[in-house]
């Protein structure tokens, strides 16, 4: 696997864990009703979109670029 595709996948799996983190702060504030897990839930699903926005720019790019088929 080339640094360029493990890059790929590791924007992947961190998307996934920060979207879950959110999904687990929303949880947590349901059951324990601590209000600060909010912020936690919000700045994990907004890492998350950056993430995806930042996957999509590079893949674009290595693709541009024709390193990407």
């Amino acid at each position: 696997m080339s640094l360029k595709a493990f890059h790929i996948v590791f924007i992947i799996f961190s998307t996934l864990l920060a979207l879950g983190t959110g999904v687990w702060c929303l949880w947590v504030n349901l059951v324990e009703g601590a209000p600060i897990y909010i912020a936690g839930a919000i700045a994990s699903f907004v890492v998350a979109i950056v993430l995806m926005v930042y996957g999509f720019w590079f893949y674009r790019k290595m693709k541009r670029l024709g390193i990407i088929t």
